[in-house]
Parts: structure tokens; sequence; C-alpha cells
């Protein structure tokens, strides 16, 4: 009788701990609407980098994401990744390269650095906002946050505060055509040429920007409810149909190919930025971000899932060993 009583109670506990950690994981993968960088969105925009001619003699490829408790993974090909110690356990949700480079930065004014990738070191921003994204131009990096936060940088060390003259969470910016954008909550668009002095922009929409990209001598912002944005000087903007309602996280463009991402693991794509079809992968979590580089689409989600692809259609899965929540990723020809 003993014996049964002991069984049963083992049994009744193993079905209790498997049962939560479905719970858990399931809640994780929804959120509310995504991540908690604003209260509409729980994962913002990404960034992207300039796409490579070609990997020339002395250079280095490597694509690198980042996400969830500190995740950071370095992979040269997009096949096989190597996970890198990031010294915190913040939400990570952007990084970008420039100066001989990375900029990491997430949650609570988080920013890292590093000259390879794989070792990081911790910088005072001088915030505690969430900070959403980040790039690099004109010799600078730029920082955008939540309640307008932006920060300027020459060297991802040392950060200076910018009047952003909006109070909405940004989580996408840029840098093309000698003008910096960023985008966010409400349907925000700002710009500047400088990356210190900003101007609001008509978006003609209040749903929120996700991301936003330059390529092909135009920029392109992305949002929820297949809501997309166009503008060849960061000022006027038009609107472009997506031919789809899905949320859109993250955005690339590479091989003349324009690449979105988003929702239950939609994707669409266009060749000119004006007219989009839809595409999808294996999964029904979300995807997070994608990025353009040796010869190959990568994209990144919830989960730790990674697929690739040599021409935006056909997709495979590939292990990224981990099961965090991936929020984007970049590749660059590093020295």
């Amino acid at each position: 009788m003993k014996k049964t009583l002991h069984f049963l109670l083992i049994t009744f506990f193993s079905f209790t701990i498997i049962s939560c950690a479905q719970i858990n994981t399931l809640k994780d993968d929804l959120g509310s609407k995504y991540d908690d960088l604003s209260s509409g969105s729980d994962e913002e925009a990404e960034t992207v980098t300039e796409e490579p001619s070609a990997i020339t003699e002395g250079t280095r490829p490597l694509f690198v994401s980042v996400g969830s408790n500190g995740t950071i993974i370095t992979s040269s090909n997009g096949v096989k990744w190597n996970r890198s110690t990031s010294g915190t356990k913040l939400k990570l949700r952007a990084v970008a390269y420039g100066n001989d480079t990375f900029v990491a930065v997430g949650f609570s004014g988080t920013v890292l650095t590093s000259s390879d990738g794989n070792k990081w070191t911790k910088s005072k921003s001088g915030t505690k906002k969430h900070l959403g994204n980040v790039t690099f131009g004109n010799d600078i990096f730029v920082a955008v946050g939540n309640n307008g936060t932006i920060l300027t940088s020459s060297d991802g060390t040392k950060w200076t505060k910018s009047k952003s003259r909006t109070k909405a969470s940004l989580y996408g910016v840029t840098y093309g055509n000698d003008v910096f954008v960023a985008v966010g909550n409400s349907g925000v668009i700002i710009s500047s040429s400088d990356g210190s002095k900003w101007t609001r922009r008509k978006s003609g929409t209040s749903v929120e920007f996700n991301e936003v990209i330059y390529a092909n001598d135009s920029f392109n912002a992305f949002g929820f409810k297949g809501v997309i944005r166009s503008s060849s000087n960061g000022v006027s903007w038009t609107k472009i149909n997506s031919g789809s309602r899905m949320g859109l996280l993250g955005a690339s463009h590479g091989d003349g190919t324009f690449i979105a991402v988003g929702n239950a693991g939609k994707i669409i794509t266009s060749s000119d930025g004006e007219k989009w079809g839809k595409n999808k992968v294996r999964t029904k979590k979300h995807l997070r971000g994608v990025a353009y580089g040796d010869s190959k689409f990568v994209i990144v989600g919830n989960s730790g899932i990674i697929f690739t692809s040599p021409d935006s259609t056909t997709w495979t899965n590939t292990k990224s060993g981990t099961s965090r929540h991936l929020r984007r990723v970049i590749f660059q020809l590093t020295n």
C-alpha cells in the first residue's frame, strides 16, 4: 500500500511540473502582443546592415543574432551556430556593426560592445529605458528606445542623449541617403541628418511600426496589420499594399529581394518593394528578424528557431543551440 501511494505521489508531481512548463512556454511564446519593449509589442523592429557585394581577402563573414536572457549566437555561414558570453541576463533587442565594433542593445539601457562578436563588454548608456534598436551610419551609432529615447555614440562606448521630439517608443532605426530614420509606436516616423536633431514626419497611420530598412534607394517601414510605408528621402511617405494583415516584425533586402517576416511563420517578399507576395516556413512560431549574407537569407524567431534559404522560397530549419527567443540577426564582413 505504501509503495502504491508513493508511486501515485511521484506521478502527480511529475505531471504538475510538466504541465507548468508547458503553460510557461506557451505564455512566453505568445506574450501580450510580443514582448515588453512597449505596452503594444513584445519585441521590436530590426536593424539592417549594408549588403556586401563579395567576400574579399582578409575579411571574415559573420552572422550575429541576439535575443532573450542576454543570448548572443554567431555563425560564419548561417548554419552552424556558436554561443557567445554576453555578460547579461537582460533581453537584447538589436545589434549593429561599425568602426570595427559590434554594438548590441536591449532592456534597461543595456549596451554591449565587441570587436569579434564573441567577447562582449558592458558600456554605460546613461539611460534605464529599454533600447529597441541600433544602427550605424555617418560614422556614428544611433540607438533608439522607449519614450522617444535616442542615443548617439562614435565608438559604442560613450553615449550622448538626443531629443527625438516624441514620447512614442521607437523600435526601428536605419541610415541611408545621408539620413537617419526611426519608427515606432502610434505610426511615428522621425528623421535626422546627423542623429541629434530630429523632425516628425507624417506616416498616414497610427499603427505601430516595428522595423525600417534602407535598400534600393528607398526607406521602407514595416508594422502591424501588414502596414508598409515607403520613402525615397525619409521625409515624404507613401502607402504600400502588402497584401497581408499579419504583424510585420522584421525585414531585410538581399539578392534583389525584399523580405519581411512576422507572426506565425508568415513571410512576404517583393522584387521592387511595391508588389508583395506571400510565403511561409514550416512553423507557427513568430519570426522576428531576417538578414542576407553568404548567398543566403537567415531568419530568426521565437524559441531559438532559425531558417535559411538561398532564394527566399525554399527554407531549411537549422539548429541554433538555444531555446531562447531570438529577436534580430545581422550579417557583416569583419576584418
